[in-house]
């Protein structure tokens, strides 16, 4: 398991979604908040992003942006005015309500969406920017201009298995989107994260934490592993990641609990053995401590 995967992991819900937006002239839509994480990639031609707060954003052909909280913004052919930008067309109304992608200002754009649970959310999502900007760059991020190619081309002409191929590659996707603000140094900024999975202890300390969360850690074991000692692991761990790794584990154990009761009916004693607790009894205190309520009750509440 990685910390990456493990975070998208915990919060997914759902499948995703994607439309293929064709445009032409002047034109402006909105995509209002929602409760997940949105895409979009500038196919052909160029546009303008205009978030709810923050800075106009050029989106030229081959470049892609993420919206990982899922702010508000708009779409428009131009940086338009406050005037303009409040009478925009809602996106979920579109069809036959914008101009014709032709000439030379046609523009066609990849958007998608993600659904996500908030209720837990990785401390590495959580530290993501509002917008994230990726400027087409191949030599750069060769995988995602890659799952970029594919899924264009599977929702421009759908074969045999696409209903399996498109959720897949949007998957991927955010996968490679999230990876390349990682590892951008300008991109990033002063984020923490970045630099925990860049340093080599602090990387296997969280590979050994989430590969094997039921394991009867302690700070010293985990230090041996890890190949450091227990006070240069702490420090390093705990300037980077925000919190000690005891204090990491207890958190990650009760999420990824919380991601079983979601998402699989396993009975409570089997969910409390894959999460390092010997009872149902002692899974249900630790769970109620960090969610104020009974692992049965927020099984109950996430299906209804």
């Amino acid at each position: 398991m990685d910390v990456v995967s493990d975070a998208i992991a915990a919060v997914r819900t759902g499948s995703p979604s994607t439309d293929r937006l064709r445009v032409g002239g002047s034109w402006c839509v909105r995509l209002a908040p929602y409760e997940g994480a949105g895409f979009h990639v500038a196919l052909t031609g160029s546009c303008w992003l205009l978030p709810d707060s923050g800075p106009p954003l050029t989106l030229r052909a081959g470049d892609a942006v993420l919206l990982p909280h899922g702010a508000g913004h708009v779409l428009a052919d131009s940086p338009a005015p406050a005037a303009v930008v409040a009478r925009a067309i809602p996106f979920e109304t579109l069809p036959g309500t914008l101009p014709p992608a032709a000439g030379p200002d046609a523009v066609e754009l990849l958007c998608g969406k993600y659904r996500l649970d908030r209720s837990h959310t990785h401390p590495l999502l959580t530290e993501l920017p509002d917008v994230v900007h990726l400027p087409h760059d191949d030599a750069r991020h060769p995988e995602l201009r890659a799952a970029i190619g594919l899924l264009s081309r599977e929702v421009a002409a759908a074969g045999p298995g696409s209903c399996a191929a498109v959720p897949s590659l949007l998957d991927l996707l955010l996968v490679y989107m999230i990876r390349a603000w990682t590892t951008d140094p300008a991109g990033r900024g002063t984020a923490r994260w970045p630099a925990a999975l860049a340093d080599p202890v602090v990387t296997e300390a969280l590979r050994l934490l989430h590969t094997d969360p039921a394991r009867t850690w302690t700070a010293d074991r985990l230090a041996a592993h890890a190949g450091v000692s227990r006070a240069t692991l702490n420090r390093r761990f705990t300037a980077l990641v925000g919190r000690p790794p005891m204090t990491y584990l207890t958190w990650w154990r009760m999420t990824r609990a919380a991601t079983l009761l979601r998402t699989a009916d396993a009975p409570l004693e089997s969910v409390a053995r894959q999460v390092g607790y010997a009872s149902p009894y002692a899974l249900s205190h630790a769970f109620r401590r960090e969610f104020g309520v009974t692992p049965g009750r927020y099984r109950t509440n996430s299906l209804a």
